[in-house]
């Protein structure tokens, strides 16, 4: 995997090289959209910017596009919000009291998303009780269906400060609602996360023919408890938005000897019907095997591995062992694997073992065993609790490392993502990133801190006017993203770093990076053969969903 040491960073006499970026002035206009000035004669890639000020509205970074633009008359709620109000009480979700557009609290969020069916059946809020919304998602579907009547598809909504964005995905449809700095793309992004962990729980063949027998069936009912999931998952792009934003996984940092020493006891303790084995921390991957016949086939999806890490970082596999269906919607969207998931030697070490056998349960418990022994010999378990508290989160979160590891006065936090890495097309794609500190301890700075990702990537991977380079000095830091043949990468600075001195901190932190690759990222993960024992997913019939009885 290269790291990009071999990229030449602009070098710092070449400072006057790395033109500042002008993010276009965005103009509303009277339909709700938002107009973009016509680029300067002879602007390259790269423009002029200046700092950015409070008074600059939120989504400066991310013009957003006149095409998708709509007037909205709508009058869901009064846009007239806090910008810097909080995430909001976990406990605030789709299950708590509340919800009422009218309420202040409410309507002050930064940003809610909605599930609901066709027919207008509440299924998911984020915030509030899904019954005090049901008007407001009536509201939602007759949007949709006035539009559709005219042989078109809404797809945004563009009013003041906020972001409407719909999503039809089969019977169901999702909305955000957001005047948070993201795109419409990321939030469509989003919204396809939440799809992905309903489809994870019921296939998707399962919700359609629920829907074509009932169109106002309550999926709620099959749904219960799997709100604080799509809570968790909602508050971690807040949070955390490198997984999302870079379609990637995040490794845990481990000395290559003892990644491929664990994986080495993956491939040995194999049973039938085995598709995929993985061991992880606190959501973060620590390494992983696959089916040799599974890998042939098609590469497991980011998004599905990511949904695997969540699932299991889940508190109801805190302890002991559990055996349930999971789908993965990117690999078979309409099929179940069963899933054994445990705990291993009550450490925060966390197995999963994917397969096709619904009758597999102890032959998955014996390779678990079998492991635990093999990792006792190696020492691994002494080795993944140190790992697991080197971070200064709680015990049960993922390890990280300072950022002050990289020896780069000046840099805060960064994204890092390698692209030029071999056998891409059956590799994990991956990033890396430090531990947030000082300043961005704090709740609401680390949200600023993603917001202000969110805007960069949305400028670097924006479709009518794509940059490879952007270098932004705002009012409490100083950004650098950059993306090459061979790496993404978002760097926060301190504001008081010069043009230069960020091309000198970026230059040290790929070396560095080249340095450590070996650590941060799973280079070459192992694959194993076992007779298969069912095909490659299980059908998703009646008799396997529990959904219907049989025919």
């Amino acid at each position: 995997m290269e790291a990009g040491g071999d990229t030449k960073a602009p070098a710092p006499g070449d400072a006057e090289d790395l033109e500042d970026t002008r993010f276009p002035s965005e103009e509303a206009g009277e339909d709700g959209g938002v107009h973009e000035d016509p680029p300067d004669p002879g602007e390259g890639d790269l423009a002029k910017t200046e700092p950015e000020t409070k008074d600059q509205p939120p989504g400066l970074l991310s013009p957003l596009p006149q095409s998708e633009a709509l007037p909205c008359t709508c009058g869901l709620w009064d846009p007239a919000t806090s910008e810097d109000s909080p995430l909001g009480d976990p406990e605030s979700g789709s299950g708590g009291q509340g919800g009422d557009p009218s309420d202040e609290d409410w309507r002050n969020k930064r940003k809610h998303v909605f599930v609901l069916s066709e027919a207008g059946k509440p299924i998911y809020s984020r915030y509030g009780s899904v019954e005090a919304l049901s008007t407001t998602m009536g509201v939602m579907t007759a949007l949709v269906s006035f539009v559709q009547s005219a042989g078109d598809a809404i797809r945004a909504i563009y009013a003041e400060d906020h972001k409407l964005v719909f999503l039809q995905q089969g019977p169901l449809l999702l909305v955000a609602v957001s005047r948070t700095p993201q795109s419409a793309a990321q939030l469509r992004g989003e919204l396809l996360a939440v799809h992905a962990q309903i489809v994870s729980t019921l296939t998707r063949a399962s919700v359609a023919r629920i829907f074509a027998r009932k169109q106002n069936y309550d999926l709620r009912r099959l749904l219960a408890g799997s709100e604080r999931t799509l809570d968790r998952l909602l508050d971690s792009v807040e949070r955390d938005p490198g997984a999302l934003l870079l379609g990637a996984v995040r490794c845990v940092p481990l000395a290559r000897p003892l990644r491929e020493a664990l994986g080495a006891l993956l491939r040995r303790c194999t049973a039938p019907g085995l598709a995929l084995s993985l061991l992880a921390i606190g959501g973060r991957l620590v390494t992983a095997a696959q089916e040799r016949t599974v890998l042939a086939e098609c590469r497991l999806d980011p998004a599905d591995l990511q949904l695997l890490l969540d699932w299991v970082g889940a508190p109801a596999f805190a302890a002991g062992e559990a055996w349930a269906p999971v789908c993965l919607p990117r690999f078979n969207p309409d099929g179940f694997f069963y899933a054994y998931v445990a705990r291993l030697d009550a450490m925060p070490v966390c197995l999963l073992l994917l397969g096709t056998d619904p009758e597999a349960f102890h032959d998955m418990a014996t390779c678990r065993r079998l492991l635990e022994e093999g990792m006792h010999g190696l020492g691994a378990m002494r080795a993944l609790g140190e790992a697991a508290s080197f971070s200064s989160a709680p015990a049960t979160s993922a390890p990280a490392y300072s950022v002050q590891a990289v020896g780069a006065p000046g840099l805060r936090h960064f994204l890092y993502k390698p692209l030029d890495i071999p056998d891409h097309h059956r590799q994990l794609p991956q990033f890396t990133s430090p531990e947030l500190e000082a300043p961005y301890s704090r709740e609401q700075e680390r949200q600023r801190l993603s917001d202000l990702y969110h805007r960069l990537h949305a400028r670097l991977h924006s479709p009518s006017r794509p940059l490879r380079l952007i270098y932004h000095v705002a009012e409490r830091e100083t950004l650098l993203a950059w993306v090459t043949s061979k790496f993404e990468l978002y760097t926060c600075l301190s504001p008081l770093v010069t043009k230069a001195g960020a091309i000198l901190v970026v230059t040290k932190l790929l070396r560095w990076v080249k340095k450590e690759e070996d650590r941060l990222f799973i280079r070459y993960p192992p694959k194993y053969s076992t007779p298969p024992a069912a095909p490659a997913a299980s059908t998703d019939q009646p008799s396997h969903n529990g959904l219907f009885p049989g025919p």
